[in-house]
């Protein structure tokens, strides 16, 4: 069985808000950094002590499937991807250029690590319940995660898959939930009262366990949990920080989708260099 990874993660979290950061100033656009920055936690913890897959062989049949629901966090993902192995360092330095793979959103690329496209929110969880069924009805080990967003949680489609994912018993299925507390049109209190998230999925059947989404043992741990719950699929509601690792980004929605001058490129890298992570 290919190995789940094995270095600090502290590190490659750092790493890859470095990645995030090169490549957002460097596409000359603006990029998504708020939402891609509050997931590396969740994504690191992921990649380097939980999924199972092989850098060497992308198209494993056995390996464990993470699908990104909230595609605008693709910054993140595509870093983690490259940090890991499957994006080579030349690839993600097309990020957004004409021609490019890697663009605003994930497009399917199994080579490259992308397991499915996503544009519109509310998509993910249902092609994961689809993955977690076929898995279950073959007999397959592998486990799909879906990270979406906590404003993405207004999508209906998110609740009529999340019903049908108690009925069958997808245990294989877990939904981890980024509460930044902010989507694009402002704050998730405002927009969509969050109040009890944990409780919502709850109420449909799901296994719930609430965390810090920046604390690397409060992330393996969730994960370990879900690894091990029977009979239900498992929603790990992660509290994080929009834009968390760059100060001036962090629970400023002016962040969500932005453009990176000089100066504040130059701010962010140096706080990042200097990051005790």
């Amino acid at each position: 069985m290919p190995a789940k990874g094995g270095g600090v993660t502290g590190s490659l979290s750092n790493r890859i808000r470095r990645d995030i950061v090169e490549a957002g100033y460097h596409c000359g656009e603006s990029a998504h950094f708020g939402g891609g920055l509050s997931i590396v936690d969740l994504l690191a913890v992921l990649y380097e002590k939980h999924l199972r897959f092989d850098k060497n062989d992308p198209l494993w049949s056995e390996r464990d499937v993470f699908i990104l629901s909230k595609g605008h966090g693709v910054l993140g993902y595509f870093a983690t991807l490259k940090n890991i192995g499957l994006i080579s360092s030349d690839c993600f330095r097309t990020f957004q250029k004409n021609g490019s793979d890697l663009i605003a959103h994930p497009v399917l690329n199994l080579p490259l690590g992308i397991e499915s496209s996503n544009g519109s929110l509310g998509q993910g969880l249902s092609f994961g319940c689809g993955i977690a069924l076929a898995a279950k009805k073959k007999l397959m080990g592998k486990r799909i995660y879906i990270m979406l967003g906590d404003g993405e949680c207004n999508e209906g489609s998110v609740w009529e898959a999340a019903m049908f994912a108690a009925q069958y018993e997808l245990d294989n299925l877990i939904a981890i939930i980024d509460v930044n507390g902010f989507q694009n049109d402002g704050p998730t209190a405002v927009v969509s009262n969050k109040a009890n998230m944990a409780a919502k999925w709850s109420a449909f059947g799901w296994n719930t366990i609430e965390i810090d989404g920046h604390s690397t043992e409060q992330i393996s741990n969730a994960y370990k949990y879900a690894e091990n719950t029977t009979g239900k699929p498992t929603a790990i509601i992660a509290n994080t920080i929009k834009g968390k690792g760059v100060s001036f980004m962090e629970n400023n929605n002016e962040w969500h989708h932005n453009r990176l001058t000089e100066k504040n490129y130059l701010i962010a890298i140096d706080e990042l260099e200097n990051s005790s992570d």
